[in-house]
């Protein structure tokens, strides 16, 4: 069936819902807006879905959260664990309450009960609700830090990580063989009667999750005593964190102030243009409250509270925007020195990180004995280490983390968690106090040590059905012609995850990670290249990493690597 043909089914369809036939009708006539929402269904991935708001087979709406739910349900009860549940949550974005509502009330249609959340929830609470109350899934309601006018709908397994690629194949399936009609919801008092629908909040959650993340503190008696005296600066960025982040501080003792506009949960985001605290306008208002309040430190944490950005003054007292990589590097340098002075670093220890995250970390954790594995993007993969450390006991998990801000250091979250982090920077910003320096200091030696390290995300966005055309004929023509040099040094290895081959030296071997449609280039050096679709935004990603002696060094070399890659993206 074509896009007008299923634009036209669409108004017959729902006929009666005046709301959606109006929407419809408003786009009459605009061939291309009509071929964009109708082109395609919204596809489930092991990220879920995610889509601009709007009616059509690709926009979320309450008709593809129903449709998506009841294959859930379908993949649930095949399995036979419907009687366990599954836990909702969700953020503050719009129609994020009216899409986590149709979700628990079309699971409780088909039979299957659900935990809905008073209030919005971060993801890692959500993570942390799947294995606490021991449900078979995990939804949450969230497009993350995308612009204004995207949500999503995210779906978590048992062991509380985002469903891998089979379950999610699976799940697919199920819903691929649905019609929207087929997927009703119950009504909201006979779903409540009948113990199909429980209510959840502080009682069954959030106590035990802040207290358990209290416990992953490196250095508990160092918050007590430098905690009152810390000044540093928060934003919510209208999302998830303010609540739980706040509480913990508080809890804590930590000084803090948090930015009064960007307070409250509002799913326009007024005050940015995307609530990403990947982005340095993001702390646009932050951090002129720093300097106000005499602050060194300012974060923020993105809707679903699952990231985590920041922005160190340096002794000129201007602020520098960190990347994931740089909060992540210090971090893992915090806990394992902490540790390592303590006495408590295991024997076993062991970090992950993405395969397109910063190769600093291996020099810290080559300098402390830990460990170091490396996984495909998308914390489910770290998610699987920590079980698999879990089950054979080989390693004790200290630390994960992805470049695009996720960290994580306790293991009952399988997810990258924003408050978790948060207590980990407040330690790490003591911790540097008490060695008589401020955080930016403290990266500058870590540099001086282990080398100066650079990496550079870049994305371009290619939206609609041209755009899928566009970014798998770049993926095919860098495939089919791999470059030799980069900015003038060698290209050692090719890894194509798509093929699951390592190429080096004339020689294939066998890449042991799960098949994706990622190119990755072993530059001498230890300098390397990665290109990949992104999963979840109609986007390629270049990622450019450097390593030299000098910060001039490597900021030229890192300029050079990107600009010749872009143009193979051209």
């Amino acid at each position: 069936m074509g896009y007008k043909e299923e634009y036209q089914r669409w108004l017959e369809m729902f006929a009666n819902d005046a709301e959606t036939v109006a929407e419809l009708k408003g786009i009459e006539g605009d061939e291309k807006e009509i071929e964009d929402r109708f082109y395609t269904e919204l596809a489930f991935g092991t990220a879920g879905l995610r889509g601009v708001l709007g009616m059509g087979t690709n926009r979320m709406n309450v008709y593809n959260v129903r449709r998506a739910t009841t294959g859930v349900a379908k993949y649930l009860i095949a399995q036979g664990v419907q009687d366990q549940g599954v836990a909702i949550a969700y953020d503050s974005r719009m129609k994020s309450d009216v899409f986590a509502k149709e979700t628990a009330l079309t699971l409780a249609a088909a039979g299957v009960k659900a935990y809905l959340f008073d209030a919005l929830r971060p993801v890692p609470v959500l993570s942390y609700t799947v294995r606490h109350l021991g449900c078979a899934a995990g939804v949450v309601i969230t497009a993350s830090h995308n612009p204004p006018q995207y949500n999503g709908y995210k779906v978590y397994a048992a062991d509380g990580a985002q469903l891998g690629p089979e379950a999610a194949d699976a799940v697919t399936g199920y819903i691929r063989a649905l019609n929207y009609t087929d997927c009703l919801p119950m009504d909201e008092k006979e779903a409540l009667d009948k113990g199909l629908l429980k209510i959840i909040g502080n009682k069954e959650v959030d106590n035990d999750y802040i207290a358990m993340i209290k416990t992953l503190a490196q250095r508990p008696e160092l918050l007590a005593a430098r905690g009152k005296d810390l000044n540093i600066v928060y934003t919510p960025l209208h999302g998830s964190g303010n609540v739980p982040v706040q509480r913990l501080l508080k809890e804590l003792g930590v000084h803090y102030t948090v930015v009064p506009e960007q307070e409250k949960p509002d799913g326009h985001f007024p005050t940015v243009k995307a609530p990403n605290p990947e982005d340095p306008n993001a702390f646009t208002l932050a951090i002129p409250l720093a300097q106000k309040v005499g602050a060194t430190v300012v974060f923020g944490t993105d809707p679903d509270c699952d990231r985590l950005g920041a922005a160190v003054q340096d002794g000129e007292g201007v602020f520098h925007t960190l990347t994931g990589n740089q909060i992540a590097c210090l971090m893992l340098h915090h806990i394992l020195s902490s540790k390592k002075e303590k006495g408590t670093l295991p024997a076993n220890g062991a970090a992950v990180k993405s395969v397109v995250s910063t190769e600093m970390a291996r020099a810290i954790c080559d300098d402390y004995g830990v460990k170091l594995y490396e996984v495909l993007t998308g914390f489910k993969f770290i998610g699987e280490k920590i079980q698999q450390f879990q089950e054979t006991g080989d390693h004790t998990f200290l630390f994960g983390f992805e470049e695009s801000y996720g960290y994580l250091s306790g293991t009952q979250v399988r997810d990258k968690d924003g408050v978790n982090a948060s207590l980990l920077l407040c330690e790490a910003v003591c911790a540097a106090a008490e060695r008589g320096e401020t955080l930016y200091d403290t990266l500058q030696k870590l540099y001086q040590k282990y080398g100066y390290f650079k990496e550079k995300s870049i994305s371009v966005t290619l939206p609609g059905k041209d755009g899928v055309a566009k970014i798998a004929g770049i993926m095919s023509a860098i495939r089919e012609n791999p470059p030799k040099e980069v900015a003038g040094l060698k290209v050692l290895g090719i890894r194509d995850f798509k093929t699951g081959v390592r190429t080096a030296g004339g020689k294939e071997e066998a890449l042991d990670y799960p098949k994706s449609n990622v190119l990755y280039y072993e530059i001498e050096n230890g300098n390397w290249l990665c290109i990949r679709p992104s999963g979840t935004e109609p986007k390629i990603k270049l990622y450019v990493a450097s390593r030299a002696d000098t910060q001039a060094a490597v900021d030229e070399l890192n300029d050079k690597m990107a600009a010749e890659a872009q143009e193979w993206m051209k």
